[in-house]
């Protein structure tokens, strides 16, 4: 073993069975000024972990006699649970890699590597530590290094912990051609991290499309997926592919996957499994070769006991699992969203960037955002047509008052009229509209597509509204409920 060089240097343990290898990483971080320490064990690597001088960051090779790279750092993680690591490994097994994700791998490299990769997973992996007080231009510069822009104006920000390790774990999983389950409340950016994994996998030359499982009746969304032949039905006059067979070589993102129909489920487990498929009203089948990218807003593990989810289907998908964290976890992105938001539409539209004061700041960040980063832009975008900022204030402690009336008040004792009039009125047209929705629910033996027709809205928005009022099928009809605004 060899020690660390005592400095302000940070940190470096290299931990692979190789000599030739422990004497590449020396010299390649050596070369940017790390103080390196070597190791050829998981056990000498351990020995040095039990130690008081923290290491920064540690790359673990997977093939090692004795304790392997997985048995390594799942004891490392054990000793120091907040300890960096990096896999790497002369084989790309998949299988290995999600594992190592999930047990908090930071990054991979496939061995051999160029000096080039190696910077790239180091500026990943490692900040430099940032003096107190900051430079205008410096923090502007930072605030552009937590955004990273897609397609469509659309962009990926990562400055809360819960972001930036899901950001680390993105960038393992992209490189790896297993399927992602995306887990989160509406609006809070399923969409768009799909959309990294799609730009920093392999298959990014490739199109990545998007399919919106809740916007189609089951018929409609099975020809969509698997394409039809002339004849397959009325008004199908000539071929036409689905999206599978259009997205061979990319990847396709099934959002809203849990409003699925259970037969569809159990049509696209067996795509899943042998990549095959056939079009409608075809006797042949079909190859392609694409990745599939889900995404839902329900609770899965309800669904599956409910029986609205296969639990085949879910492990299929799951292969690795990222739940987003809505806005109100992470209030401390709301400042850099509502900046970068304002820019982003002074720039679409040609109009002038407005100023903001630390009044409207503070509003938002005591407002809950239910419909997380899509309602922040929508909030900022009437406030840059209105340029009112009283009034956006006024709104957002409206809104935040009304929330704490309804989830604060009992379940079976007196209501509190401290918001005054305005927000009883919305409590009784809560109850009624509660009403209507199981009423209609019950008349249609909960189809809630025809129930939606009834109720003459859209099906997503009864979909919606059964989330807030938290309706399940098998709940007493009538029994008290509070909107699920958590």
């Amino acid at each position: 073993m060899q020690s660390f060089v005592t400095s302000g240097k940070q940190n470096v343990l290299v931990v692979d069975d190789e000599s030739s290898m422990l004497h590449y990483m020396r010299t390649m971080l050596e070369m940017d000024n790390y103080a390196v320490e070597t190791v050829s064990s998981g056990a000498e690597a351990l020995k040095r972990l039990e130690s008081k001088t923290p290491v920064d960051l540690m790359f673990v090779d997977m093939a090692m006699p004795g304790m392997d790279g997985l048995q390594t750092i799942q004891a490392s993680k054990q000793l120091r649970p907040d300890q960096k690591i990096v896999v790497c490994s002369c084989v790309s097994d998949t299988g290995m890699v999600v594992q190592a994700i999930k047990m908090g791998a930071l990054d991979y490299m496939t061995k051999p590597f160029y000096k080039a990769e190696l910077d790239a997973v180091l500026k990943r992996s490692l900040v430099a530590n940032v003096p107190a007080h900051r430079p205008a231009q410096t923090l502007a510069r930072e605030d552009n290094e937590h955004i990273e822009s897609l397609e469509n104006d659309l962009f990926f920000l990562a400055a809360s912990p819960a972001m930036k390790q899901i950001r680390a774990q993105i960038s393992l999983v992209a490189k790896v051609d297993v399927p992602v389950l995306l887990l989160g409340e509406s609006g809070v950016g399923k969409e768009i991290l799909a959309r990294l994994i799609h730009k920093l996998s392999p298959r990014s030359r490739n199109p990545l499309l998007k399919v919106n499982c809740a916007a189609l009746p089951a018929d409609l969304l099975e020809s969509e997926l698997f394409g039809y032949e002339p004849g397959a039905f009325t008004g199908a006059t000539r071929p036409k592919p689905g999206k599978f067979e259009l997205c061979n070589k990319g990847t396709i993102l099934l959002d809203e996957i849990g409003e699925m129909s259970p037969v569809l489920q159990a049509k696209l487990l067996h795509v899943l499994q042998d990549g095959q498929f056939s079009r409608l009203g075809s006797r042949s089948n079909i190859s392609a070769d694409f990745r599939v990218l889900a995404a839902t807003n329900i609770d899965v593990h309800e669904a599956i006991a409910n029986k609205t989810f296969r639990e085949d289907l879910y492990y299929r998908l799951n292969a690795f699992t990222v739940t987003i964290p809505p806005l109100r976890e992470r209030r401390e992105e709301i400042p850099l969203l509502f900046k970068h938001f304002m820019n982003q539409f002074a720039q679409k539209y040609a109009h002038t960037t407005m100023g903001y004061s630390e009044k409207l700041i503070n509003a938002c960040m005591q407002y809950h955002w239910p419909g997380n980063l899509r309602e922040l832009g929508n909030f900022v975008k009437r406030y840059m047509v209105l340029q009112d900022e009283n009034l956006a204030i006024t709104e957002l402690e409206s809104k935040s008052k009304s929330h704490s009336f309804i989830t604060d008040r009992s379940d079976d004792g007196p209501q509190r009229p401290e918001f005054g009039l305005k927000s009883l009125v919305r409590n009784l047209k809560d109850k009624t509209e509660l009403k209507a929705i199981e009423e209609a629910l019950i008349a249609t033996n909960w189809n809630r597509k025809l129930a939606a027709t009834r109720l003459n809205i859209s099906y997503k928005a009864l979909l919606y509204k059964m989330k807030q009022y938290q309706i399940l099928q098998s709940r007493p009809v009538g029994s008290e409920v509070r909107p699920a605004f958590r």
